[in-house]
Protein backbone atom coordinates (compact mmCIF):
# COMPACT_ATOMS: atom_id res chain seq x y z
CA UNK A 1 0.00 0.00 0.00
CA UNK A 2 2.52 2.51 1.16
CA UNK A 3 4.70 1.48 -2.42
CA UNK A 4 1.86 2.40 -4.44
CA UNK A 5 1.07 5.38 -2.23
CA UNK A 6 4.60 6.79 -2.82
CA UNK A 7 4.54 6.37 -5.95
CA UNK A 8 1.72 8.00 -6.69
CA UNK A 9 3.29 11.16 -5.23
CA UNK A 10 6.08 11.08 -7.21
CA UNK A 11 3.80 10.78 -10.20
CA UNK A 12 1.78 14.11 -8.94
CA UNK A 13 4.88 15.52 -7.60
CA UNK A 14 6.38 15.01 -11.82
CA UNK A 15 3.30 16.61 -12.84
CA UNK A 16 2.95 19.34 -10.79
CA UNK A 17 6.90 20.00 -11.71
CA UNK A 18 6.11 20.16 -15.61
CA UNK A 19 3.84 22.88 -14.82
CA UNK A 20 6.50 24.89 -13.06
CA UNK A 21 8.89 24.86 -15.69
CA UNK A 22 7.46 27.71 -17.66
CA UNK A 23 9.64 29.98 -18.03
CA UNK A 24 7.82 32.94 -16.18
CA UNK A 25 8.93 31.08 -12.89
CA UNK A 26 10.93 32.27 -10.49
CA UNK A 27 12.23 28.64 -9.58
CA UNK A 28 11.77 25.71 -12.18
CA UNK A 29 11.92 22.05 -10.76
CA UNK A 30 12.66 19.33 -13.10
CA UNK A 31 13.30 15.50 -12.82
CA UNK A 32 15.40 14.18 -15.52
CA UNK A 33 17.16 10.94 -15.56
CA UNK A 34 18.49 10.26 -12.36
CA UNK A 35 19.03 14.13 -11.06
CA UNK A 36 16.60 16.39 -9.66
CA UNK A 37 17.30 19.61 -11.24
CA UNK A 38 16.47 23.35 -8.97
CA UNK A 39 17.29 26.01 -11.42
CA UNK A 40 16.93 29.80 -10.17
CA UNK A 41 14.85 31.64 -12.83
CA UNK A 42 14.98 35.61 -12.04
CA UNK A 43 18.02 36.97 -14.30
CA UNK A 44 17.08 40.38 -13.53
CA UNK A 45 17.33 40.19 -10.48
CA UNK A 46 20.66 37.84 -10.37
CA UNK A 47 18.61 34.91 -9.48
CA UNK A 48 18.09 36.87 -5.52
CA UNK A 49 16.41 34.28 -3.52
CA UNK A 50 13.43 35.38 -2.18
CA UNK A 51 10.65 33.82 0.49
CA UNK A 52 8.33 32.55 -2.36
CA UNK A 53 11.27 30.43 -4.30
CA UNK A 54 12.54 28.87 -0.55
CA UNK A 55 9.05 28.00 -0.43
CA UNK A 56 9.30 25.65 -3.32
CA UNK A 57 12.89 24.56 -3.30
CA UNK A 58 12.94 23.18 0.66
CA UNK A 59 9.75 20.69 0.18
CA UNK A 60 11.03 19.37 -3.32
CA UNK A 61 14.53 18.41 -1.65
CA UNK A 62 12.38 16.69 1.14
CA UNK A 63 10.57 14.85 -1.25
CA UNK A 64 13.85 13.93 -3.65
CA UNK A 65 15.50 12.78 -0.82
CA UNK A 66 12.87 10.27 -0.29
CA UNK A 67 12.14 9.52 -3.67
CA UNK A 68 14.30 6.06 -4.62
CA UNK A 69 14.54 7.07 -8.72
CA UNK A 70 16.28 10.46 -7.61
CA UNK A 71 20.07 10.13 -6.87
CA UNK A 72 21.57 13.58 -6.74
CA UNK A 73 20.48 16.97 -6.85
CA UNK A 74 21.56 20.22 -8.89
CA UNK A 75 21.25 23.68 -8.40
CA UNK A 76 22.19 25.79 -10.61
CA UNK A 77 20.90 29.66 -11.84
CA UNK A 78 20.08 31.37 -15.42
CA UNK A 79 20.87 33.96 -17.24
CA UNK A 80 24.88 34.19 -17.33
CA UNK A 81 25.65 36.73 -14.92
CA UNK A 82 24.99 34.78 -11.45
CA UNK A 83 24.28 31.66 -9.69
CA UNK A 84 22.42 33.62 -6.94
CA UNK A 85 23.59 37.21 -5.78
CA UNK A 86 22.09 36.65 -2.24
CA UNK A 87 18.48 36.92 -0.61
CA UNK A 88 16.11 39.55 -1.80
CA UNK A 89 16.74 41.96 1.08
CA UNK A 90 14.81 44.82 -0.36
CA UNK A 91 11.94 42.81 -0.28
CA UNK A 92 12.93 42.34 3.47
CA UNK A 93 13.79 46.17 4.29
CA UNK A 94 10.24 46.78 2.58
CA UNK A 95 7.98 44.56 4.77
CA UNK A 96 9.22 46.07 7.36
CA UNK A 97 7.80 49.42 6.52
CA UNK A 98 4.07 48.17 6.73
CA UNK A 99 4.96 46.11 10.01
CA UNK A 100 4.73 42.99 7.26
CA UNK A 101 6.12 39.61 9.38
CA UNK A 102 8.73 38.86 6.11
CA UNK A 103 11.81 40.34 8.53
CA UNK A 104 10.58 36.80 10.56
CA UNK A 105 9.46 34.40 8.34
CA UNK A 106 12.75 35.13 5.53
CA UNK A 107 15.27 34.35 7.76
CA UNK A 108 13.46 31.09 9.79
CA UNK A 109 12.59 29.92 5.90
CA UNK A 110 16.07 30.73 4.11
CA UNK A 111 18.01 28.63 7.53
CA UNK A 112 15.50 25.67 7.57
CA UNK A 113 16.14 25.29 4.01
CA UNK A 114 19.88 25.87 4.71
CA UNK A 115 19.77 22.66 7.54
CA UNK A 116 18.23 20.74 4.44
CA UNK A 117 20.58 20.78 2.15
CA UNK A 118 23.58 20.68 4.90
CA UNK A 119 21.87 16.96 5.80
CA UNK A 120 20.86 16.08 2.64
CA UNK A 121 21.13 12.41 2.25
CA UNK A 122 21.38 12.29 -1.59
CA UNK A 123 24.42 14.07 -3.30
CA UNK A 124 23.78 17.49 -3.90
CA UNK A 125 25.51 19.29 -6.71
CA UNK A 126 25.89 23.20 -7.18
CA UNK A 127 27.30 24.45 -10.21
CA UNK A 128 27.84 28.67 -8.85
CA UNK A 129 28.73 29.65 -12.08
CA UNK A 130 28.62 33.66 -12.28
CA UNK A 131 28.28 35.78 -8.73
CA UNK A 132 27.91 34.17 -5.60
CA UNK A 133 27.41 36.15 -2.67
CA UNK A 134 25.41 35.70 0.57
CA UNK A 135 21.87 33.40 0.41
CA UNK A 136 23.61 32.20 -2.52
CA UNK A 137 26.18 30.75 -0.84
CA UNK A 138 23.87 29.87 1.82
CA UNK A 139 22.28 27.71 -1.04
CA UNK A 140 25.88 26.05 -2.36
CA UNK A 141 28.43 25.62 0.31
CA UNK A 142 26.30 23.79 2.60
CA UNK A 143 25.51 21.42 -0.14
CA UNK A 144 28.62 18.44 -0.90
CA UNK A 145 29.81 19.35 -4.65
CA UNK A 146 30.76 22.55 -5.47
CA UNK A 147 31.95 23.70 -8.88
CA UNK A 148 33.13 26.82 -9.66
CA UNK A 149 33.79 28.16 -12.91
CA UNK A 150 36.52 31.52 -14.25
CA UNK A 151 32.91 33.58 -14.37
CA UNK A 152 32.77 32.31 -10.57
CA UNK A 153 32.62 35.57 -7.96
CA UNK A 154 32.37 34.92 -4.39
CA UNK A 155 31.63 36.97 -1.62
CA UNK A 156 30.00 37.85 2.25
CA UNK A 157 29.79 41.23 1.57
CA UNK A 158 27.33 41.66 4.50
CA UNK A 159 29.20 44.06 7.33
CA UNK A 160 28.80 46.53 4.38
CA UNK A 161 24.95 46.00 4.70
CA UNK A 162 24.84 46.17 8.91
CA UNK A 163 23.89 42.43 8.67
CA UNK A 164 26.88 39.66 9.30
CA UNK A 165 27.50 36.92 7.21
CA UNK A 166 25.17 34.45 7.76
CA UNK A 167 23.41 31.74 6.12
CA UNK A 168 25.40 29.33 7.99
CA UNK A 169 28.75 31.69 7.35
CA UNK A 170 28.88 31.24 11.28
CA UNK A 171 30.15 27.57 10.44
CA UNK A 172 32.12 27.47 7.15
CA UNK A 173 33.99 30.20 7.26
CA UNK A 174 35.96 29.83 10.56
CA UNK A 175 36.38 26.07 9.23
CA UNK A 176 38.45 27.81 5.67
CA UNK A 177 42.16 27.32 6.56
CA UNK A 178 44.02 29.82 8.40
CA UNK A 179 42.35 33.13 8.81
CA UNK A 180 40.93 33.72 5.64
CA UNK A 181 37.08 32.88 7.02
CA UNK A 182 37.51 36.21 9.34
CA UNK A 183 39.40 38.28 6.35
CA UNK A 184 36.50 37.34 3.94
CA UNK A 185 33.90 37.83 7.02
CA UNK A 186 35.28 40.75 7.86
CA UNK A 187 36.26 42.94 4.15
CA UNK A 188 33.41 41.39 2.14
CA UNK A 189 36.73 40.30 0.00
CA UNK A 190 35.79 38.95 -3.43
CA UNK A 191 37.19 35.76 -4.56
CA UNK A 192 36.87 34.95 -8.38
CA UNK A 193 37.57 32.05 -10.71
CA UNK A 194 40.12 29.54 -9.13
CA UNK A 195 40.64 31.41 -5.98
CA UNK A 196 36.99 29.95 -5.46
CA UNK A 197 38.49 26.44 -5.60
CA UNK A 198 42.21 26.86 -3.32
CA UNK A 199 40.26 29.24 -0.82
CA UNK A 200 38.47 25.77 0.20
CA UNK A 201 34.59 26.81 -0.87
CA UNK A 202 34.32 24.99 -4.65
CA UNK A 203 35.32 21.04 -4.34
CA UNK A 204 35.68 21.38 -8.25
CA UNK A 205 36.29 23.61 -10.84
CA UNK A 206 35.31 23.69 -14.71
CA UNK A 207 35.29 26.19 -17.83
CA UNK A 208 31.43 27.55 -17.81
CA UNK A 209 30.72 26.78 -21.75
CA UNK A 210 31.50 23.13 -20.33
CA UNK A 211 28.54 22.50 -17.47
CA UNK A 212 26.00 22.11 -19.71
CA UNK A 213 27.83 18.67 -20.89
CA UNK A 214 28.71 18.27 -17.23
CA UNK A 215 24.81 18.21 -16.39
CA UNK A 216 24.31 16.03 -19.31
CA UNK A 217 26.72 13.74 -18.50
CA UNK A 218 25.66 13.83 -14.15
CA UNK A 219 21.97 13.31 -15.99
CA UNK A 220 22.53 10.61 -17.73
CA UNK A 221 24.22 8.47 -14.56
CA UNK A 222 22.71 5.45 -14.22
CA UNK A 223 21.86 5.24 -10.12
CA UNK A 224 25.10 6.47 -9.06
CA UNK A 225 26.53 6.38 -5.98
CA UNK A 226 28.34 9.65 -4.48
CA UNK A 227 31.99 8.19 -5.19
CA UNK A 228 30.21 8.11 -9.29
CA UNK A 229 29.52 11.62 -9.19
CA UNK A 230 32.81 12.38 -7.48
CA UNK A 231 34.70 10.66 -10.88
CA UNK A 232 32.50 12.53 -13.23
CA UNK A 233 33.67 16.07 -11.46
CA UNK A 234 37.18 15.04 -11.20
CA UNK A 235 37.50 14.05 -15.03
CA UNK A 236 35.82 17.38 -16.02
CA UNK A 237 38.10 19.18 -13.50
CA UNK A 238 41.66 17.74 -14.03
CA UNK A 239 40.62 18.34 -18.08
CA UNK A 240 39.90 22.12 -17.24
CA UNK A 241 43.25 23.99 -18.26
CA UNK A 242 41.77 27.96 -17.63
CA UNK A 243 43.90 29.30 -15.21
CA UNK A 244 45.56 26.21 -14.56
CA UNK A 245 49.24 28.00 -13.63
CA UNK A 246 47.76 31.27 -12.13
CA UNK A 247 48.65 31.66 -7.93
CA UNK A 248 45.97 31.77 -5.45
CA UNK A 249 45.42 35.56 -5.39
CA UNK A 250 45.46 35.82 -1.76
CA UNK A 251 49.01 33.69 -1.57
CA UNK A 252 50.93 36.63 -0.83
CA UNK A 253 49.07 38.14 1.71
CA UNK A 254 48.50 34.66 3.52
CA UNK A 255 50.90 35.35 6.02
CA UNK A 256 49.57 38.60 7.07
CA UNK A 257 46.48 37.64 6.59
CA UNK A 258 46.55 34.51 9.51
CA UNK A 259 48.46 37.47 12.08
CA UNK A 260 46.29 40.74 11.34
CA UNK A 261 43.24 38.79 11.46
CA UNK A 262 43.82 36.63 14.45
CA UNK A 263 42.71 38.80 17.25
CA UNK A 264 40.01 37.75 19.67
CA UNK A 265 38.00 41.28 19.31
CA UNK A 266 37.53 43.28 16.75
CA UNK A 267 39.60 46.26 18.65
CA UNK A 268 42.29 43.87 18.62
CA UNK A 269 41.86 43.06 14.82
CA UNK A 270 42.04 46.73 14.01
CA UNK A 271 44.96 47.16 16.46
CA UNK A 272 46.84 45.07 14.64
CA UNK A 273 46.64 46.20 11.35
CA UNK A 274 46.88 49.88 12.41
CA UNK A 275 50.29 48.55 14.15
CA UNK A 276 51.33 46.55 10.80
CA UNK A 277 51.17 49.58 8.82
CA UNK A 278 52.03 48.12 5.53
CA UNK A 279 49.98 48.77 1.98
CA UNK A 280 47.86 45.76 2.41
CA UNK A 281 47.30 45.87 6.39
CA UNK A 282 45.90 49.44 5.41
CA UNK A 283 43.91 48.81 2.75
CA UNK A 284 42.06 46.03 5.02
CA UNK A 285 41.64 48.69 7.47
CA UNK A 286 40.27 51.62 4.89
CA UNK A 287 37.64 48.91 4.27
CA UNK A 288 36.84 47.82 7.52
CA UNK A 289 36.46 51.22 8.51
CA UNK A 290 33.43 52.14 5.88
CA UNK A 291 31.61 48.79 7.42
CA UNK A 292 28.92 48.68 10.04
CA UNK A 293 30.82 48.23 13.77
CA UNK A 294 28.01 46.51 14.93
CA UNK A 295 28.17 44.05 12.32
CA UNK A 296 31.94 43.94 12.92
CA UNK A 297 31.42 43.22 16.42
CA UNK A 298 28.80 40.49 15.41
CA UNK A 299 31.14 39.03 13.11
CA UNK A 300 33.86 38.43 15.42
CA UNK A 301 31.98 36.83 17.61
CA UNK A 302 29.35 34.75 15.22
CA UNK A 303 32.99 32.91 13.93
CA UNK A 304 34.29 32.69 17.16
CA UNK A 305 31.28 30.60 18.46
CA UNK A 306 30.26 28.76 15.30
CA UNK A 307 34.25 27.07 14.97
CA UNK A 308 33.34 24.39 17.68
CA UNK A 309 29.69 24.32 16.67
CA UNK A 310 27.68 21.96 14.38
CA UNK A 311 25.46 23.56 11.40
CA UNK A 312 22.23 23.49 13.13
CA UNK A 313 23.84 25.19 15.96
CA UNK A 314 25.68 27.77 14.06
CA UNK A 315 21.94 28.28 12.35
CA UNK A 316 19.83 28.94 15.78
CA UNK A 317 22.15 31.38 16.21
CA UNK A 318 22.13 33.39 13.72
CA UNK A 319 18.52 33.46 13.80
CA UNK A 320 18.82 35.36 16.72
CA UNK A 321 21.25 37.74 15.21
CA UNK A 322 19.16 38.32 12.18
CA UNK A 323 16.43 39.10 14.60
CA UNK A 324 18.96 41.36 16.56
CA UNK A 325 19.39 43.03 13.03
CA UNK A 326 15.94 43.21 12.22
CA UNK A 327 15.28 45.08 15.10
CA UNK A 328 18.26 47.64 14.84
CA UNK A 329 19.01 50.76 12.76
CA UNK A 330 22.07 49.32 10.91
CA UNK A 331 20.72 46.74 8.01
CA UNK A 332 17.69 49.27 7.01
CA UNK A 333 20.52 52.02 6.71
CA UNK A 334 22.94 49.86 4.83
CA UNK A 335 20.20 48.53 2.41
CA UNK A 336 19.14 52.17 2.08
CA UNK A 337 22.99 53.42 0.98
CA UNK A 338 23.86 50.61 -1.16
CA UNK A 339 21.07 49.21 -2.57
CA UNK A 340 17.97 52.30 -2.50
CA UNK A 341 19.87 55.64 -2.88
CA UNK A 342 23.05 54.41 -3.54
CA UNK A 343 25.13 57.05 -2.24
CA UNK A 344 27.53 54.19 -0.76
CA UNK A 345 27.44 56.83 2.56
CA UNK A 346 25.87 54.51 5.35
CA UNK A 347 25.45 56.52 8.49
CA UNK A 348 25.72 53.74 11.78
CA UNK A 349 24.96 54.09 14.68
CA UNK A 350 26.98 53.45 16.30
CA UNK A 351 29.20 55.05 14.70
CA UNK A 352 32.19 53.58 15.97
CA UNK A 353 33.14 50.29 17.44
CA UNK A 354 34.26 51.70 20.71
CA UNK A 355 30.40 52.57 21.41
CA UNK A 356 29.25 48.87 20.51
CA UNK A 357 28.93 47.88 24.15
CA UNK A 358 29.84 44.01 25.15
CA UNK A 359 26.46 44.51 26.92
CA UNK A 360 24.71 45.09 23.54
CA UNK A 361 26.41 42.20 21.59
CA UNK A 362 25.52 39.75 24.47
CA UNK A 363 21.65 41.06 24.07
CA UNK A 364 22.27 39.88 20.15
CA UNK A 365 23.16 36.06 21.21
CA UNK A 366 20.38 35.71 23.82
CA UNK A 367 17.62 32.84 22.81
CA UNK A 368 14.61 34.53 21.53
CA UNK A 369 12.10 31.62 23.78
CA UNK A 370 9.75 30.56 21.34
CA UNK A 371 10.71 32.30 18.47
CA UNK A 372 13.66 30.50 18.78
CA UNK A 373 14.90 28.48 15.05
CA UNK A 374 13.64 25.24 15.43
CA UNK A 375 15.13 22.59 13.37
Amino acid sequence: RLKTFNRLQVILQHLKMSKQTDSAAEVLLEKKGSAGIITLNRPKALNALNLAMIRQIHPQITMWEQDPETFLIIIKGTGGKAFCAGGDIRAITEARKVGDKLPEDFFREEYTLINAIGTCKKPYVALIDGITMGGGVGLSIHGYFRVATEKTVFSMPETAIGLFPDVGGGYFLPRLSGKIGYYLALTGCRLRGRDVLKAGIATHFVESEKLPALEKDLIALKSPSKENIADLLNSYHMKCTVDQEKEFGLDEHMEKINSLFSGNTMEEIVKKLKQDGSPFALKQLETINKMSPTSLKLAVRQLREGASMNLQDVLIMEYRLSQACMRGHDFYEGVRAVLIDRDQSPRWKPATLAEVTDEFVDNCFKPLGSNDLKL
